[in-house]
């Protein structure tokens, strides 16, 4: 078995092409670039046990070889995943059920009747690949590259298969977040959290491919600084994976819950006072800025405008020809693998990324309550729009961490809170006003909220 680490990213035909040439690859590359054509038959039951157990079993050709392969989904984190891989190499184009034993074959399938497996798509694509090398400090670092160009094949549905694959060979996993932030600087590369398998699946069944991540574990003892990660993960994660989404299929919902990812990922980055010092976050604040006053107005504008939604896809797709998506995820994700806001900061940020999260939550929720001023915005519900920052730092954290407070009622706290922020949102009209005076009015009085404020 071996364990691979690896990162895929999005590209275009013209965007592949550079690459070969481009001169960060060009001084590294210690074997020339090698072409491939490889064939690939992947294998499930009528039922899709294997997509449901989250392996995935294929037959490749590669020249004269023939290789089994299977894999497990293992972890996957903001387009950087870990997998455990089994190959057998063999000498007929059949599979060798024989090989799919205890020792790799899991457990939750232990009752399948391996007869039942049979094609079910197929990856074409030719792969131009080459050992890339460099000193990383006192150690050395060895990425295969490996550039794939053909399309995933399910009965009558076909998808362009056009991406860069960074597959760790020796060295710290942080040096593949390295390179790929380096090239994306460049070069339009989107980190792409999507296998080709999980895209021959997504075609075989639309409804297959699972937008939703697991919502970070969270403990009133865990420290500050591990939370943050855990939720900030999470939401670039997602992020990650609502763009590949409305990418393919363009479906409004998924383009302004893409934008909610980063609103939440930006209150996020603004909450943390010293334990996460301003000027460490900057350039990503700066990223998530631009792309919010881009887009932002766009999904309130779709809400109420046929012609926004329309012209929304052709937008996103000019969107991802250009470099500032995919170098902001990227560059998040290195910022978050190397905790870059723990640099820097003073002895009392140290303390506060260590305290309990169930001690410090409170406290930065009282504080924002109170300067949140409800009383104010009963009398003066036109200003209410200004408080909209305050309001989503409230929220993040009430959406991932509210069952962790001592408060009564913390789902009604985060529902109402949500109204309000919708109604902060909502165009100013006669209507609107006295919403937001009764809705101010409603949170006020809410016992939770008079718990914080005390």
């Amino acid at each position: 078995m071996n364990k691979e680490t690896e990162i895929k990213l999005r590209a275009s035909r013209e965007t592949l092409a550079a690459l070969r040439d481009h001169p960060l690859l060009k001084k590294r590359n210690k074997s020339g670039w090698q072409r491939h054509e490889l064939s690939n038959q992947y294998y499930d039951t009528p039922a899709r046990d294997l997509a449901g157990a989250r392996v995935a079993l294929r037959l490749r050709r590669d020249g004269e070889q023939l290789i089994q392969t299977l894999k497990s989904r293992g972890q996957s984190v903001a387009g950087l995943s870990e997998r455990n891989e089994w190959d057998w190499y063999l000498q007929q184009p059949a599979l060798d059920l024989d090989k799919l034993d205890d020792s790799c074959w899991p457990a939750s399938l232990a009752q399948l009747d391996k007869r039942a497996l049979a094609p079910i798509f197929s990856t074409d694509f030719v792969r131009e690949k080459a050992e890339i090398a460099w000193g990383r400090g006192k150690s050395k670092v060895v990425i295969e590259a490996a550039l794939d160009l053909g399309e995933v094949i399910a009965g009558e549905q076909r998808e362009e298969i056009c991406e860069l694959e960074l597959e760790l060979r020796q060295g710290d996993p942080q040096a593949l977040l390295e390179l790929a932030a380096d090239l994306a600087a460049d070069l339009a590369l989107m980190p792409c959290d999507i296998s080709k398998a999980e895209r021959g699946y997504r075609l075989f069944d639309p409804a297959s491919y699972n937008l939703a991540l697991a919502a970070p574990p969270l403990s009133a003892e865990q420290p500050l600084d591990d939370a943050f990660a855990a939720i900030a993960w999470h939401l670039l994660g997602s992020s990650q994976r609502l763009a590949e989404q409305y990418r393919f299929n363009g479906h409004w919902r998924l383009l302004v819950d893409w934008v909610q990812q980063l609103i939440e990922l930006r209150a996020l980055l603004g909450s943390l006072g010293q334990a996460a010092p301003r000027a460490s976050s900057r350039s990503l604040r700066e990223g998530l800025d631009a792309l919010l006053a881009d887009w932002r107005p766009r999904a309130l504008a779709g809400r109420d405008d046929e012609q926004v939604r329309q012209a929304a896809p052709q937008q996103f797709a000019a969107e991802l020809a250009g470099t500032r998506w995919g170098l902001f995820s990227l560059s998040a994700s290195r910022w978050l693998y190397q905790r870059a806001w723990i640099e820097a900061r003073n002895a009392r940020g140290a303390r506060q990324g260590a305290a309990p999260l169930g001690n410090w939550l409170p406290h930065l929720l009282a504080e924002e309550a109170a300067a949140l001023q409800l009383k104010r915005y009963q009398r003066q519900p036109e200003d209410l729009a200004e408080q909209l920052p305050r309001l989503e730092r409230l929220l993040v954290w009430l959406h991932f961490a509210r069952t962790l407070l001592e408060l009564p009622e913390p789902d009604r706290l985060y529902g109402e809170l949500n109204k309000l922020h919708e109604l902060a949102l909502a165009p100013l009209d006669a209507e609107a006003l006295p919403a937001r005076v009764a809705q101010a009015h409603t949170v006020w009085t809410l016992k939770a909220w008079k718990l914080l404020l005390k």
